[in-house]
């Protein structure tokens, strides 16, 4: 069952109080989900991010049909992470490592964009299961530190969320290596989450490279599109999704299993 929670509040001074309280459950926000136990955050995901399926199978360290095997074994009973350093196809520093870079990730894009809507499902669990479960203050310590470095680089944070483009006189090939991969994949239609998970990379060192690009005026953001006329009808099969953070992590794994 869903809970209201005050929106008199921040999104940190909630997690502040639900960490002082010990809470175990979920607080979704409109750009991603603290999951907590006693009072830790144990997980943090965000469509601003890429999860930790994605990070995992894209840089080779699972195979996709070993993740796969993984949630649909142990999801139901939140232990996809235990199972899949006692299957054999991760060890436990690994997937530490990984899940940690992953959570402060999705942490900074959940409160970078956070808007009004907050509530709390008391008891809700995460299908990974506590891998190593973070202190909330650690965690807003983080974002708040990414959000400052971020900022003297470049203060215009649409580029961590918009779809970009390139600008006149870009070339990846006149650039270092990992900025020219990264500016390779701005094609106008992908966002800097979709690069970082094209690239098998954290969250945080595609925007930094980005925000770089953005610097040296080689990117911008691509302009919004045209506005439906009043009163039109969209097409079959093209209304717009008006997902909670729930459903569109749900959308997004059956967009990678179709995928697949």
């Amino acid at each position: 069952m869903t809970t209201a929670v005050s929106t008199d509040g921040t999104a940190p001074e909630l997690l502040g109080t639900l960490a002082a309280d010990h809470a175990t459950g979920a607080l979704s926000t409109e750009s991603g989900i603290f999951y907590l136990s006693a009072g830790r955050v144990i997980h943090v995901e965000s469509p601003y991010s890429p999860d930790l399926g994605d990070l995992l199978t894209r840089s080779g360290a699972v195979a996709p049909a070993g993740w796969w095997e993984a949630v649909e074994r142990a999801g139901a009973r939140h232990r996809v992470g235990r199972h899949l350093v006692d299957s054999g196809r991760l060890t436990a520093g690994a997937l530490e490592l990984c899940h940690l870079g992953a959570l402060f990730d999705a942490a900074y894009c959940a409160l970078a964009h956070d808007g009004a809507a907050l509530r709390f499902r008391p008891g809700a669990a995460h299908w990974l299961g506590a891998v190593r479960p973070v202190p909330v203050a650690a965690v807003l310590r983080e974002s708040w530190r990414r959000r400052d470095l971020l900022h003297r680089i470049w203060p215009d944070p649409a580029v961590d969320t918009a779809p970009l483009v390139r600008l006149p006189g870009a070339d990846p090939a006149e650039l270092p290596p990992r900025r020219g991969r990264t500016l390779a994949l701005v094609d106008g239609v992908r966002t800097a989450a979709q690069i970082a998970s094209a690239l098998a990379h954290r969250t945080f060192h595609t925007l930094v490279e980005l925000r770089r690009l953005a610097a040296d005026g080689l990117i911008t953001p691509a302009p919004p599109p045209p506005a439906a006329p009043v009163g039109s009808v969209p097409e079959a099969g093209g209304a717009a999704w008006d997902d909670e953070p729930d459903t569109a992590l749900l959308r997004r794994l059956l967009d990678a299993l179709e995928a697949l």
